[in-house]
Protein backbone atom coordinates (compact mmCIF):
# COMPACT_ATOMS: atom_id res chain seq x y z
CA UNK A 1 0.00 0.00 0.00
CA UNK A 2 1.42 3.37 -1.00
CA UNK A 3 1.96 5.72 1.96
CA UNK A 4 0.14 9.03 1.68
CA UNK A 5 2.09 10.98 4.30
CA UNK A 6 5.50 11.46 2.72
CA UNK A 7 6.29 14.98 3.97
CA UNK A 8 7.83 13.99 7.30
CA UNK A 9 10.14 16.18 9.35
CA UNK A 10 13.96 16.06 9.13
CA UNK A 11 16.40 15.98 12.02
CA UNK A 12 19.72 17.27 13.26
CA UNK A 13 23.24 16.05 12.52
CA UNK A 14 24.48 13.22 14.72
CA UNK A 15 27.97 12.33 15.90
CA UNK A 16 30.38 9.47 16.58
CA UNK A 17 32.90 6.88 15.51
CA UNK A 18 31.91 3.23 15.09
CA UNK A 19 32.80 0.89 17.91
CA UNK A 20 34.83 -2.10 16.82
CA UNK A 21 32.95 -5.38 17.14
CA UNK A 22 34.99 -6.47 20.17
CA UNK A 23 34.09 -3.24 21.97
CA UNK A 24 30.44 -3.44 21.00
CA UNK A 25 30.25 -7.00 22.25
CA UNK A 26 31.50 -5.88 25.63
CA UNK A 27 30.01 -2.97 27.55
CA UNK A 28 28.26 -1.39 24.58
CA UNK A 29 25.16 -3.47 24.16
CA UNK A 30 22.84 -0.75 25.48
CA UNK A 31 24.27 1.68 22.87
CA UNK A 32 24.55 4.53 25.37
CA UNK A 33 26.29 7.47 23.78
CA UNK A 34 25.73 6.18 20.27
CA UNK A 35 24.07 8.21 17.55
CA UNK A 36 23.57 8.37 13.82
CA UNK A 37 26.50 9.91 11.92
CA UNK A 38 25.04 11.22 8.67
CA UNK A 39 26.76 10.09 5.47
CA UNK A 40 26.39 12.61 2.66
CA UNK A 41 24.80 10.99 -0.38
CA UNK A 42 24.42 14.03 -2.61
CA UNK A 43 20.83 12.98 -3.41
CA UNK A 44 17.38 14.19 -2.37
CA UNK A 45 15.55 10.89 -2.93
CA UNK A 46 13.63 9.29 -0.08
CA UNK A 47 15.34 6.01 0.78
CA UNK A 48 12.88 3.51 2.22
CA UNK A 49 14.89 0.54 0.89
CA UNK A 50 18.07 -0.41 2.74
CA UNK A 51 20.37 -3.44 2.46
CA UNK A 52 23.18 -3.46 5.01
CA UNK A 53 25.92 -5.93 4.08
CA UNK A 54 28.58 -4.93 6.62
CA UNK A 55 29.97 -1.93 8.48
CA UNK A 56 31.57 -0.83 5.22
CA UNK A 57 29.09 -1.93 2.54
CA UNK A 58 25.45 -0.91 2.16
CA UNK A 59 22.85 -0.26 -0.54
CA UNK A 60 19.92 2.18 -0.44
CA UNK A 61 16.96 2.41 -2.82
CA UNK A 62 14.24 5.00 -3.07
CA UNK A 63 12.22 7.47 -5.06
CA UNK A 64 12.99 8.56 -8.63
CA UNK A 65 14.40 5.08 -9.32
CA UNK A 66 17.48 5.86 -7.21
CA UNK A 67 19.91 3.19 -5.99
CA UNK A 68 23.20 4.03 -4.25
CA UNK A 69 25.98 1.77 -2.98
CA UNK A 70 28.91 2.40 -0.63
CA UNK A 71 31.90 0.17 0.07
CA UNK A 72 33.80 2.49 2.41
CA UNK A 73 31.43 3.03 5.31
CA UNK A 74 29.48 5.82 3.65
CA UNK A 75 32.34 8.17 2.86
CA UNK A 76 31.58 7.79 -0.82
CA UNK A 77 28.43 6.66 -2.62
CA UNK A 78 28.23 5.32 -6.16
CA UNK A 79 25.02 6.06 -8.06
CA UNK A 80 24.08 2.66 -9.50
CA UNK A 81 20.47 3.48 -10.33
CA UNK A 82 18.81 1.30 -13.00
CA UNK A 83 18.41 3.58 -16.04
CA UNK A 84 14.88 2.41 -16.79
CA UNK A 85 13.79 2.94 -13.19
CA UNK A 86 15.12 6.50 -13.26
CA UNK A 87 13.53 7.26 -16.63
CA UNK A 88 10.13 6.05 -15.40
CA UNK A 89 10.48 7.52 -11.93
CA UNK A 90 9.83 4.17 -10.25
CA UNK A 91 9.41 3.98 -6.48
CA UNK A 92 12.03 1.54 -5.23
CA UNK A 93 10.84 0.70 -1.71
CA UNK A 94 12.87 -2.41 -0.91
CA UNK A 95 16.30 -3.80 -1.72
CA UNK A 96 18.00 -7.01 -0.61
CA UNK A 97 21.74 -7.52 -1.15
CA UNK A 98 23.86 -10.65 -0.84
CA UNK A 99 27.16 -8.74 -1.01
CA UNK A 100 28.62 -5.68 -2.69
CA UNK A 101 27.86 -6.94 -6.19
CA UNK A 102 24.56 -8.86 -6.06
CA UNK A 103 21.29 -7.15 -5.13
CA UNK A 104 17.56 -7.39 -5.86
CA UNK A 105 15.33 -4.30 -5.75
CA UNK A 106 11.54 -3.96 -5.67
CA UNK A 107 9.59 -1.18 -7.35
CA UNK A 108 6.08 -0.71 -5.95
CA UNK A 109 2.81 0.39 -7.47
CA UNK A 110 -0.31 -0.82 -9.19
CA UNK A 111 -0.01 -3.13 -12.15
CA UNK A 112 3.20 -2.85 -14.15
CA UNK A 113 4.68 -0.31 -11.75
CA UNK A 114 5.46 -3.27 -9.46
CA UNK A 115 8.71 -4.80 -10.70
CA UNK A 116 11.73 -6.75 -9.47
CA UNK A 117 15.16 -5.70 -10.72
CA UNK A 118 18.42 -7.59 -10.25
CA UNK A 119 22.14 -6.84 -10.56
CA UNK A 120 25.20 -9.10 -10.38
CA UNK A 121 27.88 -6.48 -11.03
CA UNK A 122 27.43 -3.91 -8.28
CA UNK A 123 24.73 -2.04 -10.16
CA UNK A 124 26.67 -1.44 -13.38
CA UNK A 125 23.85 -3.28 -15.17
CA UNK A 126 20.36 -4.36 -14.12
CA UNK A 127 17.96 -6.99 -15.39
CA UNK A 128 14.20 -6.81 -15.00
CA UNK A 129 13.31 -10.16 -13.45
CA UNK A 130 9.58 -9.59 -12.93
CA UNK A 131 6.93 -7.13 -14.09
CA UNK A 132 3.51 -7.45 -12.50
CA UNK A 133 0.89 -8.18 -15.18
CA UNK A 134 -2.14 -7.95 -12.87
CA UNK A 135 -3.61 -4.45 -12.38
CA UNK A 136 -5.17 -5.62 -9.10
CA UNK A 137 -1.80 -6.43 -7.51
CA UNK A 138 0.39 -3.95 -5.65
CA UNK A 139 3.70 -5.33 -4.37
CA UNK A 140 5.07 -3.89 -1.12
CA UNK A 141 8.10 -5.82 0.18
CA UNK A 142 10.50 -8.65 -0.52
CA UNK A 143 12.80 -10.87 1.55
CA UNK A 144 15.42 -13.57 1.00
CA UNK A 145 16.08 -16.66 3.10
CA UNK A 146 19.45 -17.20 1.44
CA UNK A 147 21.16 -16.34 -1.83
CA UNK A 148 18.69 -18.47 -3.82
CA UNK A 149 15.30 -18.47 -2.10
CA UNK A 150 13.14 -15.40 -1.64
CA UNK A 151 9.60 -14.05 -1.52
CA UNK A 152 7.76 -10.86 -2.43
CA UNK A 153 4.26 -9.91 -1.27
CA UNK A 154 1.38 -7.99 -2.79
CA UNK A 155 -1.68 -6.45 -1.21
CA UNK A 156 -4.70 -8.77 -1.39
CA UNK A 157 -5.95 -9.99 -4.74
CA UNK A 158 -9.23 -11.90 -4.72
CA UNK A 159 -9.36 -11.47 -0.96
CA UNK A 160 -5.91 -12.87 -0.11
CA UNK A 161 -2.35 -11.55 0.05
CA UNK A 162 -0.42 -12.63 -3.03
CA UNK A 163 3.05 -14.17 -2.68
CA UNK A 164 5.79 -14.35 -5.32
CA UNK A 165 8.60 -16.89 -4.96
CA UNK A 166 12.08 -17.33 -6.42
CA UNK A 167 14.52 -20.21 -6.02
CA UNK A 168 17.27 -18.92 -8.31
CA UNK A 169 18.40 -15.76 -6.55
CA UNK A 170 15.73 -13.53 -8.04
CA UNK A 171 16.34 -14.35 -11.70
CA UNK A 172 12.80 -15.68 -12.10
CA UNK A 173 9.59 -15.45 -10.04
CA UNK A 174 6.28 -17.30 -9.84
CA UNK A 175 3.05 -16.58 -8.02
CA UNK A 176 2.45 -19.16 -5.29
CA UNK A 177 -0.97 -20.81 -4.94
CA UNK A 178 -3.13 -19.03 -2.36
CA UNK A 179 -4.85 -22.07 -0.85
CA UNK A 180 -2.71 -21.80 2.28
CA UNK A 181 -3.23 -18.04 2.71
CA UNK A 182 -5.94 -16.86 5.17
CA UNK A 183 -8.61 -14.46 3.98
CA UNK A 184 -7.69 -10.80 4.27
CA UNK A 185 -9.77 -8.41 6.33
CA UNK A 186 -11.71 -5.61 4.68
CA UNK A 187 -9.26 -2.80 3.90
CA UNK A 188 -6.23 -4.84 4.99
CA UNK A 189 -2.92 -4.29 3.20
CA UNK A 190 0.81 -4.04 3.70
CA UNK A 191 2.74 -0.80 4.17
CA UNK A 192 5.58 -0.10 1.73
CA UNK A 193 7.24 2.10 4.34
CA UNK A 194 10.56 0.48 5.18
CA UNK A 195 10.99 -2.75 3.25
CA UNK A 196 10.06 -4.60 6.45
CA UNK A 197 6.44 -5.62 5.91
CA UNK A 198 7.82 -9.00 4.79
CA UNK A 199 10.81 -10.46 6.65
CA UNK A 200 12.45 -13.84 7.15
CA UNK A 201 14.73 -15.69 9.58
CA UNK A 202 16.51 -18.95 8.90
CA UNK A 203 15.94 -21.16 5.88
CA UNK A 204 12.12 -21.35 5.79
CA UNK A 205 10.34 -18.92 8.17
CA UNK A 206 8.74 -15.70 6.91
CA UNK A 207 6.42 -13.11 8.46
CA UNK A 208 4.07 -10.61 6.83
CA UNK A 209 2.80 -7.44 8.57
CA UNK A 210 -0.55 -5.79 7.90
CA UNK A 211 -2.59 -2.71 8.67
CA UNK A 212 -5.57 -0.79 7.39
CA UNK A 213 -8.13 -3.34 8.58
CA UNK A 214 -9.98 -3.84 11.83
CA UNK A 215 -6.87 -5.46 13.35
CA UNK A 216 -3.14 -5.12 12.68
CA UNK A 217 -2.06 -8.67 12.04
CA UNK A 218 1.11 -10.72 11.56
CA UNK A 219 1.07 -13.76 9.28
CA UNK A 220 3.73 -16.49 9.66
CA UNK A 221 4.84 -19.12 7.18
CA UNK A 222 7.17 -22.00 8.11
CA UNK A 223 7.39 -23.38 4.55
CA UNK A 224 8.64 -20.47 2.45
CA UNK A 225 5.26 -18.98 1.78
CA UNK A 226 3.09 -21.97 0.91
CA UNK A 227 0.94 -21.90 4.06
CA UNK A 228 0.36 -19.14 6.61
CA UNK A 229 -0.95 -18.79 10.17
CA UNK A 230 -2.35 -15.44 11.28
CA UNK A 231 -2.28 -13.66 14.64
CA UNK A 232 -3.57 -10.29 15.83
CA UNK A 233 -0.89 -7.94 17.08
CA UNK A 234 -1.47 -5.37 19.80
CA UNK A 235 -0.58 -2.43 17.54
CA UNK A 236 -3.72 -0.32 16.95
CA UNK A 237 -5.45 -0.52 13.59
CA UNK A 238 -8.98 0.32 12.40
CA UNK A 239 -7.85 3.04 9.96
CA UNK A 240 -6.03 2.97 6.58
CA UNK A 241 -3.13 4.86 8.19
CA UNK A 242 -2.67 2.52 11.18
CA UNK A 243 -1.14 -0.90 11.67
CA UNK A 244 2.15 -2.81 11.79
CA UNK A 245 4.65 -1.15 9.45
CA UNK A 246 7.79 -3.14 10.21
CA UNK A 247 8.88 -6.50 11.61
CA UNK A 248 12.24 -7.81 12.83
CA UNK A 249 12.96 -11.38 13.95
CA UNK A 250 16.21 -12.16 15.74
CA UNK A 251 15.64 -15.87 15.09
CA UNK A 252 12.57 -17.95 14.31
CA UNK A 253 11.03 -17.36 17.76
CA UNK A 254 11.83 -13.81 18.93
CA UNK A 255 10.22 -10.98 17.00
CA UNK A 256 9.39 -7.28 17.13
CA UNK A 257 6.54 -5.41 15.48
CA UNK A 258 6.49 -1.61 15.17
CA UNK A 259 4.00 0.79 13.65
CA UNK A 260 1.22 3.10 14.71
CA UNK A 261 -0.42 5.92 12.75
CA UNK A 262 1.87 7.49 10.16
CA UNK A 263 -0.12 10.73 9.84
CA UNK A 264 1.73 13.71 11.23
CA UNK A 265 0.37 14.78 14.60
CA UNK A 266 -1.70 11.64 15.16
CA UNK A 267 -1.05 9.73 18.38
CA UNK A 268 0.43 6.24 18.14
CA UNK A 269 -0.07 4.49 21.48
CA UNK A 270 1.17 0.91 21.72
CA UNK A 271 3.44 1.46 18.73
CA UNK A 272 5.47 -1.70 19.42
CA UNK A 273 4.81 -5.33 20.28
CA UNK A 274 6.94 -8.38 21.02
CA UNK A 275 6.60 -12.11 20.37
CA UNK A 276 8.59 -15.03 21.78
CA UNK A 277 6.70 -17.84 20.08
CA UNK A 278 7.34 -17.40 16.34
CA UNK A 279 4.62 -14.76 16.07
CA UNK A 280 1.74 -16.91 17.31
CA UNK A 281 1.01 -14.39 20.07
CA UNK A 282 2.02 -10.76 20.61
CA UNK A 283 2.37 -8.66 23.77
CA UNK A 284 2.40 -4.86 23.85
CA UNK A 285 5.59 -3.14 24.94
CA UNK A 286 5.17 -1.91 28.52
CA UNK A 287 7.05 1.27 27.56
CA UNK A 288 6.63 1.65 23.79
CA UNK A 289 8.26 4.21 21.51
CA UNK A 290 6.49 7.56 21.92
CA UNK A 291 5.32 7.82 18.31
CA UNK A 292 4.89 6.00 15.00
CA UNK A 293 7.85 3.84 14.00
CA UNK A 294 8.27 2.30 10.56
CA UNK A 295 11.37 0.11 10.89
CA UNK A 296 13.18 -2.07 13.41
CA UNK A 297 16.41 -4.08 13.60
CA UNK A 298 18.12 -6.28 16.16
CA UNK A 299 21.61 -5.20 17.24
CA UNK A 300 23.99 -8.19 16.95
CA UNK A 301 25.59 -7.68 20.37
CA UNK A 302 23.34 -8.15 23.37
CA UNK A 303 20.56 -10.70 23.10
CA UNK A 304 17.80 -8.18 23.79
CA UNK A 305 19.10 -5.06 22.06
CA UNK A 306 17.22 -3.61 19.10
CA UNK A 307 16.51 -0.29 17.36
CA UNK A 308 13.29 1.25 16.04
CA UNK A 309 13.19 4.26 13.70
CA UNK A 310 10.59 6.69 12.44
CA UNK A 311 10.16 10.32 11.37
CA UNK A 312 10.44 11.64 14.94
CA UNK A 313 13.41 9.64 16.15
CA UNK A 314 15.19 6.42 17.02
CA UNK A 315 14.49 4.31 20.10
CA UNK A 316 16.47 1.46 21.64
CA UNK A 317 15.48 -1.54 23.74
CA UNK A 318 17.84 -3.75 25.74
CA UNK A 319 15.18 -6.14 27.09
CA UNK A 320 13.89 -7.67 23.88
CA UNK A 321 11.30 -5.01 23.11
CA UNK A 322 9.48 -4.76 26.44
CA UNK A 323 10.71 -1.23 27.16
CA UNK A 324 12.07 1.42 24.80
CA UNK A 325 13.98 4.65 25.40
CA UNK A 326 14.88 7.49 23.07
CA UNK A 327 18.28 7.20 21.43
CA UNK A 328 18.24 10.04 18.91
CA UNK A 329 15.76 12.56 17.41
CA UNK A 330 16.79 12.11 13.77
CA UNK A 331 14.27 11.23 11.05
CA UNK A 332 14.64 7.84 9.35
CA UNK A 333 12.30 5.37 7.64
CA UNK A 334 14.26 2.12 7.79
CA UNK A 335 17.12 0.51 9.71
CA UNK A 336 19.29 -2.59 9.40
CA UNK A 337 22.21 -4.10 11.35
CA UNK A 338 24.87 -6.55 10.25
CA UNK A 339 26.70 -9.38 11.99
CA UNK A 340 29.89 -7.33 12.31
CA UNK A 341 28.16 -4.59 14.29
CA UNK A 342 27.31 -2.19 11.50
CA UNK A 343 23.93 -0.48 11.83
CA UNK A 344 22.59 1.72 9.05
CA UNK A 345 19.46 3.86 8.69
CA UNK A 346 17.96 5.68 5.70
CA UNK A 347 15.10 8.04 5.03
CA UNK A 348 13.90 11.29 3.50
CA UNK A 349 15.90 13.89 1.57
CA UNK A 350 18.77 11.50 0.88
CA UNK A 351 19.44 10.90 4.58
CA UNK A 352 21.63 7.92 5.41
CA UNK A 353 23.31 7.36 8.75
CA UNK A 354 25.59 4.82 10.38
CA UNK A 355 25.40 4.19 14.12
CA UNK A 356 28.58 5.45 15.74
CA UNK A 357 30.06 6.27 19.14
CA UNK A 358 31.93 9.44 20.11
CA UNK A 359 35.60 8.80 20.65
CA UNK A 360 35.48 5.07 19.91
CA UNK A 361 37.18 3.56 16.91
Amino acid sequence: MRLLGVGMCAAALLLGVVAAPAQAAGGSRDLRGAGWALKETGKDARFRGLAAVSRSTAWVAGSKGTVLRTSDGGRNWRDVSPPGAVAEGLELRDIEAFDGRRAVALAIGEGEASRVLRTEDGGATWTEAFRNPDPRAFYDCLTFFDARHGLAMSDPVDGKFRILSTDDGGRSWRVLPNAGMPEALAGEAGFAASGQCLVSAGPRDAWLATGGGAAARVLHSADRGLTWQVADSTVPAGNPARGVFGLAFRDRTRGLAVGGDYRTGEASPQAAAVSSDTGRTWRPASTPPPAYRSGAAWFPYGAGTALAVGPTGTDVTVDGGRTWRALDPGSFDTVACTADGGCWAAGEKGRVGRLERPGRG
